[in-house]
């Protein structure tokens, strides 16, 4: 390892411009007396980069620079006996800046990993023999060195409403590197390591709540409310006192420490197929923190980073992660924003599942009225329930107050009548069964009652946007606003511009969008759009391939790594009528590459909801409906793969080729936010590229 003067010249040779600069501001803030006792003064260093909470602290290399700075103050201030860290409102921060050091190849992830860990550790040991109590009062988002910076203080708190805490590096191609891949399993043990580090980034980078950060043991106390950071400050005082007196569960450094290692080399497996050399040297880490000094378990994760950097798995996953950071924040080929007309009202025909997780996502971030519409009475009550009902879940849970609830209430109406609610609506979304017939029926009744000024809006997942339009006095008015299912987790909205869409409907809808909080991506109208169209080629191709003779069992193991699920779990979670549907679809409009299973055709026909069974084995009645050919090919799972992945490479050939998408990394982004598909492998195209079938950029 490299030493602290010579890292810290090598930060500023590499840093950069494109660096938001995280600054660490110190402060003295005397604590509070503890029955009479003095607690000192403490050091508080507060990570703020300026920016509101939608542009989270991150750490580069002048930013590393700043918090060394902070902390040697701290150190060398005799007034000074303990130290803070803290963030602005509700962030600590996000981890490191990829976008600053992505260009300066595996020196600068050396350079950078060095020096989070020299930077860091200071807070654990300080500097020049000067050593001070610290405390991490985590306030709000804490991923990868955010957290980290934290594990590094002695004693932490955290917030119980904080949004996300993590160490998601493996979903990114990467490892926790400064320090979280050592301390987290010494802190609460390596199973929940595993979980931490490497299940949680491979379930589409699950996080932890501050709540159950506590409870998983990364923090020493929890608070609630406003006064977070003046509870925080006193809880330090109390240990600083020796009212309070931090204990911490030992860890199992025997036979449980082996099982877990074993449970995630087995979890590795089954979601990466050996794909992501992130998850397996993740792993590796875990495993060597049993019995590692500190020195060599962060001397483990500087050389485990710098010999990611070199993998075109790490290029990929840069790729993803900027595509993810700047692409979805900008989508190519929207309108001019000033376009955009305002949306005080907004109208749903439908009061089913789909249409009431809208009125719920609707109401939440637009704060606007919104009322559902339906057939009769009883569907209009039912689904208003249900938003209600959701909404008590998140008062119970703490996500809302009541107030803020009792708005959300209110604002969620229903009614039968479309003339009565409709008039004053300025963006009517449809939400009703997927048929053609029934969907322009319905926008034929909305037009009548809608101001001239009202966009119309439909969530079909695969219909023509044109065709449906067609009839309308205002076809220009008829945008695509397709959601992804659950509608509050999926973040892609793909946003479909058909024959006749004006910019103005485009402007408001990509402006309604980003009110939503969702990743929006223009789509030229064409069957099933982007994520559905290619899911569907792989559906297709997987079909062809079980319904000739290979086995579900095969089939399904054959995409560890490159798809987010097995195909067949992917029909369970979507429902095999909706499967269906979508090829139907695409079959109709392309014959000659899409293929309807008479399998499938018979499995909806029989309403069996999944190909397997809550055991996990093939489900017999569906088994009996599979036929088998007289003459059956069976295939090598690598063959199943090739064959899979060359049809979609044809079809995204063909979609780039069509004008569906301004350019493949709008494929990509779809297929990461929309399908789950990892960042290692780029979204879709990067792999494709890697496998030898075809250039795309």
């Amino acid at each position: 390892m490299s030493d602290l003067t010579t890292l810290l010249t090598r930060a500023q040779e590499i840093s950069s411009d494109a660096e938001r600069v995280t600054d660490a501001k110190l402060r003295k803030v005397t604590l509070p007396s503890v029955d009479g006792r003095s607690a000192g003064v403490m050091g508080l260093i507060t990570l703020d980069n300026g920016e509101d909470h939608t542009k989270p602290n991150t750490f580069g290399p002048r930013g590393l620079l700043a918090l060394n700075a902070a902390i040697d103050a701290a150190l060398a201030d005799a007034e000074i006996t303990s130290i803070g860290v803290t963030g602005k409102p509700f962030i600590l921060a996000a981890g490191a800046d990829l976008t600053s050091i992505s260009g300066g190849g595996a020196d600068a992830v050396r350079v950078v990993a060095e020096l989070g860990h020299a930077v860091f550790r200071k807070l654990q040991d300080g500097a020049a023999g000067r050593a001070k109590p610290s405390f991490g009062f985590v306030n709000g988002l804490a991923l990868g060195g955010g957290l980290e910076v934290a594990l590094h203080c002695h004693h932490r708190t955290v917030m119980d409403s904080a949004a996300a805490l993590g160490l998601p590096e493996v979903m990114l191609g990467l490892v926790p590197g400064w320090g979280g891949a050592f301390l987290v399993p010494n802190l609460v043990g390596a199973d929940r390591a595993v979980t931490l580090i490497v299940e949680n980034p491979l379930n589409n980078g699950k996080t932890l709540g501050g709540r159950a950060a506590y409870e998983l043991g990364l923090a020493d106390a929890c608070f609630s409310g406003a006064d977070f950071l003046e509870q925080s400050l006193l809880w330090a005082a109390r240990v600083l006192t020796g009212e309070v007196v931090v204990e911490r569960p030992e860890v199992d450094r025997g036979d449980a420490w082996a099982a877990a290692v074993a449970r995630g080399r087995q979890v590795v497996a089954a979601r990466t197929g050996g794909a992501s050399p992130a998850a397996a040297l993740a792993v590796d880490l875990i495993e060597a923190a049993r019995t590692a000094t500190r020195e060599e378990g962060f001397a483990a994760e500087d050389d485990a980073l710098e010999a990611l950097s070199r993998t075109p798995e790490m290029i990929a996953s840069l790729y993803a992660f900027d595509l993810v950071q700047k692409r979805a924040k900008r989508p190519a080929g929207a309108p001019d924003r000033s376009l955009a007309r305002p949306v005080t009202k907004v109208g749903i025909v439908g009061a089913g599942l789909m249409a009431s997780q809208l009125a719920l996502l609707f109401a939440r971030r637009l704060e606007v009225p919104v009322v559902l519409t339906d057939l009769d009475q009883e569907r209009v009550d039912k689904g208003v329930g249900y938003v209600h009902a959701e909404v008590d879940k998140l008062l119970a849970k703490g996500r809302v107050g009541q107030d803020k609830a009792n708005r959300l209430r209110a604002l969620v109406t229903g009614a039968v009548d479309k003339a009565e609610v409709f008039a004053d609506a300025d963006f009517v979304i449809e939400a009703v069964f997927e048929e053609m017939a029934v969907k322009k029926s319905v926008f034929a009744d909305v037009e009548k009652v809608v101001s001239a000024e009202c966009v119309l809006a439909t969530n079909t997942s695969s219909l023509s946007i044109t065709e449906m339009a067609a009839d309308l006095e205002h076809p220009e008015r008829v945008v695509g606003f397709h959601f992804f299912n659950p509608v509050a987790v999926m973040p892609l909205l793909e946003v479909v511009k058909g024959g006749a869409t004006s910019d103005v409907a485009l402007a408001t809808a990509f402006a309604t969008g980003k009110a939503l909080k969702k990743t929006t991506i223009l789509v030229n109208d064409s069957p099933s759009f982007i994520v559905n169209r290619l899911l569907g080629r792989f559906m297709s191709e997987v079909s062809r391939i079980v319904d000739a003779g290979t086995p579900i069992t095969t089939v399904d193991g054959s995409f560890a790594g490159v798809a987010p699920m097995p195909p067949f779990t992917l029909i369970a979670l979507v429902g095999p009528a909706i499967a269906l549907h979508n090829t139907e679809t695409l079959a109709a409009a392309f014959p000659d590459r899409f293929y309807v299973s008479p399998a499938l055709q018979r499995v909806v026909a029989a309403r069996k909801p999944a190909y397997f069974g809550p055991d996990g084995q093939l489900d017999p009645e569906v088994e009996a409906l599979l036929e088998t050919p007289a003459e059956p090919v069976v295939l090598e799972p690598a063959e199943v793969r090739t064959t899979v992945l060359t049809g979609l490479a044809e079809e995204v050939r063909l979609m780039l080729e069509e004008g569906v998408v301004a350019a493949a990394e709008d494929l990509d982004l779809a297929m990461i936010t929309g399908a789950g598909f990892a960042f290692w492998n780029g979204g879709l195209t990067m792999l494709l590229e890697r496998e030898g079938l075809g250039s795309f950029h």
